[in-house]
């Protein structure tokens, strides 16, 4: 199956079409200067167990790298993702150190 991913500024999310132009999963996102934050993945059940949330988390990752952006991945499914796919680690925005 194939799915068109293309970002929506003005709804602030990603939105992966399948081939009858139907929106198939969502990533939504909020944007401030370079960081952007990944706060939702979904994928309407006909499509899930498919390879679209994977998809759609790897289209996400690149559009961050190729456009310099530091990545705050809130979202449980793009945290999970990111936790196996270590290619994206520099983007990521990092945790600081606690005062003991």
């Amino acid at each position: 199956m194939t799915f068109e991913i293309s970002d929506v500024p003005e709804k602030e999310r990603f939105e992966a079409r399948d081939e009858q132009g139907e929106v198939a999963g969502l990533v939504t996102y909020q944007l401030s200067g370079s960081i952007i934050a990944y706060t939702h993945t979904e994928v309407a059940p006909k499509y899930e167990g498919h390879g679209l949330g994977s998809q759609l988390a790897r289209a996400v990752m690149d559009d961050a790298k190729a456009k310099g952006r530091t990545v705050v991945p809130i979202c449980p499914f793009i945290s999970g993702w990111l936790e196996s796919h270590h290619d994206y680690d520099a983007i990521l925005a990092k945790q600081g150190r606690r005062l003991k």
